[in-house]
């Protein structure tokens, strides 16, 4: 069995609370040896979210969202991001429940036959944030409206319709730099190469 620390958290101090909370937490940590550390770590949380990537399987394309990112700004790129449709969950809302609603805000789109590909955590050592991730279906017949976000959400949000191959080209090239869409489209990528085989 996996070795699990025991911690103790000795206090938690609320430094900020607004859009998310940031919290100073000094905690004694089990190390590996049975010794136990003192760590201070602070914790950025917002809660959790999603991201979906719907595929046309008969003309073999994908949608995608490109929207300015602030904190890409803020570290020297453009700010420019193309993604994947994403979304954080309200509270007690199921992933599944979240992916379909974002993907008729933000894509203009009505998906079908959600497929999880499971939970992961972007920076697991600072933020508590988990992403659901799924991909689904669509046809051009599913659009609903014209997508690029909810009003009074501070979205503004080109829609991209382009072939797996290119965005994959996107990846490559780092045009795609967006962890949650990189493992969305490889694994779609690596899932109609392995039904053409």
């Amino acid at each position: 069995m996996a070795f699990v620390p025991k911690i103790f958290i000795a206090s938690a101090e609320l430094v900020y609370s607004g859009w998310a909370r940031l919290t100073r937490y000094t905690l004694d940590i089990e190390k590996h040896d049975g010794s136990m550390m003192r760590a201070i770590r602070e914790v950025h949380d917002h809660g959790h979210g999603v991201g979906v990537l719907p595929y046309d399987a008969s003309r073999a394309t994908v949608l995608l969202v490109r929207q300015f990112r602030l904190p890409v700004r803020l570290a020297g790129a453009n700010g420019m991001m193309i993604e994947a449709c994403a979304g954080l969950l309200d509270q007690g809302e199921a992933p599944e429940s979240c992916a379909l609603r974002e993907a008729e805000e933000e894509l203009g789109y009505r998906i079908h036959n959600l497929k999880t590909l499971g939970r992961v955590w972007a920076t697991p050592g600072a933020v508590t944030e988990s992403i659901y991730l799924f991909t689904a279906d669509y046809s051009p017949s599913d659009q609903i409206g014209k997508g690029g976000g909810k009003d009074g959400e501070d979205e503004d949000m080109e829609i991209l319709e382009m072939p797996l191959s290119e965005a994959m080209r996107l990846v490559s090239t780092a045009e795609i730099a967006d962890a949650k869409t990189i493992i969305l489209l490889q694994h779609l990528w690596m899932a109609t190469l392995g039904q053409q085989r």
